[in-house]
């Protein structure tokens, strides 16, 4: 698909959902240089909305998660329990397709001069599924349980700014910034702020206002969820039954999805894709650029990573162009060793891209010092090709006179056993909805999740100040510096940048790409019906 086709795409969807009007669709097209005649013409036709069906048992098979899953929103770290909770509890904010933020519980909000004090409308008549109305000291206590000194939520660090939380009425809340921030509703859709009712903290059981209930729950096998009948959002929630599997191998997903055993799968092989596209038991969906950032991340505070000249040596060693073509085919960018792609209006263009250069490599090498090998852990709980990545990278390396040990560890409980835990593992990252909610979490000092262990005050300090800047140019001067530190300083090798590839089944209708995540957002099981 070219960057025409997906654009166009992308507008389609909007128009089909009615989220684009006419004259929206029109001036977009045309500027992609089609005329308003057929720009026209072609809104007439992508702007039926399908009514949805109801009914049916949609079956997702699912790379992703672990035996140690839970409910609890402040465990998330994985897109099946992201769609998991998705299924049966609802955000405060949503996105379209394209990436905006929209409401979802919260109904609307408005910003005083400065955007440090805001005010939400709880939206009315919503009910969880144990029969209690939503208020507003259900959603202050399920913002509550990522915040303080004791919480381990990775939304810790983006929700640090609030000073001061209060229910202005049963449906309306405050809240008071530090500092003002024009991207706070954006924060406020981060996928842990699922809302539960007050003092709810049961989550063998959990409680929500989402389309459906949990009926069974088996981490590392399935989940399986009812229709509870009564759902808030029209045309929303449409299928009886939804059984999320665990299937770990890529192989198995697509012939489970190729043999009709499941309705759906995420995260293609993408060296099978282009034979997938002539199978008619398939449909991809491809969402271009916005897909996982995929990594090797080094901890800058164990040896041997505290030596900044090993880090730049790794950064130079590897391959980038060569794991995108053997292992992505091609769908996938260089990644440039930060978290941000090129879709965000503040992404560093001046940057240059980190080449493949084994002599760089070895001169940065040979004045770390470092004598031996240097480990990386990987596994297929990672990413499915984590390994076959890391071993491309082992091979790049060895140009750089860099002898590298690839350890495959095991794929269960990676993300608990080896993440955050070891000097050098393989890491993705999803993609977030700003700046500031990326480099905040992934990269502030406040935040759990800071996998590299990368702080510094002084890039603190850089995001700080842009989060309250008004002005765009100045704003985007500061996030640009934010990014050159990150990618000469940092831990991280970011190598690659994934198109989104899902798998459908021709049976399931009302998907389209989505701007942030896989899987509708990983609303499937909320947003589409069986044709």
């Amino acid at each position: 698909m070219t960057e025409f086709e997906h654009k166009l795409k992308m507008a389609e969807a909007l128009a089909a959902t009615g989220k684009m009007s006419r004259r929206e669709f029109v001036q977009f097209a045309a500027a992609l240089g089609i005329a308003i005649p057929a720009a026209g013409t072609l809104f007439s036709k992508v702007a039926k909305a399908e009514d949805a069906k109801k009914g049916g048992a949609l079956v997702i098979g699912m790379e992703g998660g672990s035996a140690s899953d839970s409910y609890d929103p402040r465990t998330y770290a994985d897109s099946i329990m992201i769609a998991a909770s998705l299924a049966v509890m609802n955000c405060l904010v949503e996105f379209d397709d394209a990436g905006n933020p929209t409401p979802e519980l919260f109904e609307s909000w408005e910003a005083k001069p400065g955007a440090a004090e805001w005010v939400f409308n709880v939206r009315k008549g919503i009910k969880f599924s144990n029969g209690k109305e939503l208020d507003a000291e259900d959603i202050i206590y399920s913002i509550g349980l990522h915040r303080g000194e004791d919480t381990k939520s990775p939304a810790k660090g983006i929700l640090e700014p609030i000073t001061e939380i209060k229910a202005l009425s049963p449906t309306q809340i405050s809240m008071t910034l530090k500092e003002g921030n024009a991207d706070f509703p954006v924060i406020l859709g981060d996928y842990h702020l699922v809302v539960v009712p007050k003092d709810f903290n049961d989550w063998s059981k959990p409680i929500g206002t989402g389309a459906y209930t949990l009926e069974s729950f088996e981490p590392g096998v399935r989940i399986v969820f009812k229709n509870r009948g009564d759902y808030w959002k029209a045309n929303r929630g449409n299928f009886d039954t939804v059984e999320i599997r665990y299937i770990q191998d890529a192989a198995a997903r697509t012939a489970a999805l190729q043999s009709g055993e499941v309705h759906a799968i995420n995260r293609l092989d993408a060296r099978t894709v282009d034979l997938l596209m002539q199978d008619e038991n398939v449909k991809v969906v491809r969402t271009k650029g916005t897909g996982n950032r995929y990594c090797f991340v080094s901890r800058v505070t164990m040896d041997p990573f505290t030596n900044k000249d090993l880090r730049t040596a790794l950064k130079y060693g590897i391959d980038r162009d060569q794991i995108i073509q053997s292992v992505f085919s091609g769908y996938a960018v260089p990644g440039n060793d930060h978290t941000l792609d090129a879709l965000n209006p503040f992404y560093n263009t001046n940057l240059p891209q980190r080449p493949y250069d084994p002599d760089k490599a070895a001169f940065h090498f040979k004045k770390a010092g470092i004598s031996g090998k240097v480990e990386l852990q990987t596994s297929e709980g990672a990413w499915s090709s984590a390994v076959d990545c890391a071993s491309i990278y082992q091979e790049s390396l060895k140009k750089a006179g860099i002898d590298l040990t690839v350890t495959k560890v095991s794929g269960d409980g990676y993300w608990d056993n080896v993440w955050l835990k070891v000097p050098f593992c393989a890491v993705y990252w999803g993609r977030r909805m700003s700046a500031d909610a990326t480099l905040s979490q992934v990269y502030g000092s406040a935040s759990d999740w800071n996998d590299s262990d990368w702080r510094k005050p002084e890039f603190d300090k850089i995001i700080s100040e842009a989060r309250i800047e008004l002005d765009n140019a100045k704003r985007k001067e500061l996030y640009f510096k934010a990014q050159e530190m990150i990618s000469d300083d940092g831990g991280m090798i970011c190598f690659a940048i994934s198109d989104y590839l899902d798998g459908y089944s021709p049976k399931i209708a009302g998907v389209t790409p989505h701007a942030r995540y896989d899987l509708a957002d990983q609303r499937l099981a909320e947003k589409a019906w069986f044709a």
